[in-house]
């Protein structure tokens, strides 16, 4: 899913960006993501110049049906993932590009830009494949393992929390 945006035809105002895929990428998408189906792939950005580079802030909406890693039943999901990116030229040598050092507290370096350019298709997937749960549970669903509650009851330590408790005091 391409979606490109040349920085020089960003105007001074910036400028409102709405992209969908279409239902042969939604099926693909799906496929490379292992999802049962993409009804909905959106990203709505506004897109404004910074200086030699830009920067991208909107939201990615899906609307996709997964299976339930519990229940193993599928379920439909709906989301919502913020983005906010800058992007700036990459000026630095090939072999710097691949030396990047970043501290926790830094704020995350600009994105390069490929030829003047920025794939909002690129972004839009990223930002997905961010926003999915990787143990996907239908809402209500709830993991009980009967051995697992039979082990807690015989456990060690619940043995020893019987034997710890206070016995009754005889007058």
């Amino acid at each position: 899913m391409r979606r490109e945006v040349a920085v020089n035809d960003i105007p001074r105002g910036g400028l409102d960006i709405e992209i969908e895929a279409n239902a042969q990428e939604r099926g693909e998408i799906a496929r490379r993501f292992g999802l049962l189906g993409l009804e909905v792939l959106r990203g709505r950005y506004r897109v404004s110049t910074t200086g030699r580079g830009a920067r991208v802030e909107g939201e990615v909406e899906a609307r996709l049906r997964q299976t339930c890693v519990v229940s193993l039943e599928p379920f439909d999901a709906d989301l919502r993932e913020p983005v906010d990116l800058t992007f700036a030229p990459d000026d630095r040598p090939p072999a710097a590009a691949l030396q990047i050092d970043i501290a926790l507290d830094d704020e995350d370096p600009p994105e390069p830009l490929h030829n003047g350019k920025i794939d909002l298709g690129a972004v839009t997937l990223e930002f997905l494949a961010l926003g999915l749960d990787p143990h996907p549970r239908k809402p209500g669903v709830d993991f009980v393992h009967e051995k697992a509650q039979a082990d807690r009851e015989t456990s060690p330590f619940a043995v020893l929390a019987r034997h710890l408790e206070p016995k009754p005091v005889k007058k």
